[in-house]
């Protein structure tokens, strides 16, 4: 029913979506929370390698608790949708990224997920802000990196990534397109983390880049626009000497007839 009311729909018409925004709104904060908290139960679980099996179970399954709130938030907000096909179709990263993460060879994608709800939460809060943005999604995103790249990596035969130092390094020198070949992972899942970090760090590159390439435009706009002023205020001047000179020549003529008339009549 939705899909056919959204092909009847004339292009370009409004279509209410007041449930939705509110729903975003509501979850905005708790959100973030559960973000926040599965980053810091991720890294406490691939840190701290003295864990017991027992604690290990238990924070992965809260972890995966915090996954399966993301996928309700996900199927509340299709179903709160007007337009359910768009919203899918301007979503599908998200749903693939829930979906996937149910084989236990791609489990490392939940922190997509996370990275994902924190980046459509938070962007809109430093919207306009693009060092604060760039800067919290470089360090957000190489320290989930580095550590999905040390848990699958370290444990594999002639790893050479055995260490978070080495993979912080191994994040840096991949996120900014350096690669120094130093360090590199060996196995399938660390290779697809090393191809998503590429990427995204070549969208964050061009976002930088674009910043920068903004602010010298405004930069150069803005003195263009200064000289121009300077350049509209001193016509102005040469005007107003000109007519200041005009006055003076014509007050002299005025004052040498009057002399001339005081003479002849004398």
């Amino acid at each position: 029913m939705d899909t056919m009311h959204e092909t009847a729909a004339p292009a370009g018409a409004e279509v209410d979506e007041s449930r939705l925004r509110w729903w975003e709104r509501r979850t905005e904060w708790p959100m973030v929370a559960l973000s926040v908290l599965f980053l810091g139960l991720y890294a406490w679980m691939v840190l701290d390698t003295g864990l017991s099996p027992r604690a290990h179970a238990r924070i992965d399954g809260v972890m995966w608790a915090v996954w399966a709130a993301f996928a309700v938030d996900y199927a509340v907000r299709l179903a709160l949708a007007r337009r359910r096909l768009r919203f899918v179709l301007h979503n599908i990263f998200d749903l693939l990224v829930l979906v996937l993460p149910l084989l236990r060879q791609l489990r490392v994608l939940r922190l997509v997920v996370v990275l994902l709800t924190l980046n459509r939460r938070v962007q809109a809060r430093v919207r306009g802000q693009v060092v604060l943005y760039v800067t919290g999604a470089v360090v957000l995103l190489g320290t989930s990196a580095a550590l999905a790249v040390l848990e699958v990596e370290r444990t594999a035969p002639d790893a050479e990534i055995t260490t978070f130092g080495d993979a912080l390094w191994w994040t840096m020198t991949t996120v900014t397109t350096v690669g120094y070949g130093d360090y590199y992972p060996v196995t399938g899942q660390g290779k697809l983390i090393a191809a998503g970090l590429m990427v995204a760090g070549i969208a964050l590159l061009g976002v930088v880049t674009g910043s920068i390439a903004s602010w010298f435009v405004d930069r150069f706009g803005s003195l263009e626009q200064s000289m121009s002023a300077s350049a509209d205020a001193t016509r102005r001047l040469d005007a107003e000497s000109d007519q200041l000179r005009a006055e003076i020549v014509a007050l002299r003529e005025e004052i040498t007839a009057l002399r001339k008339e005081i003479t002849s009549r004398d």
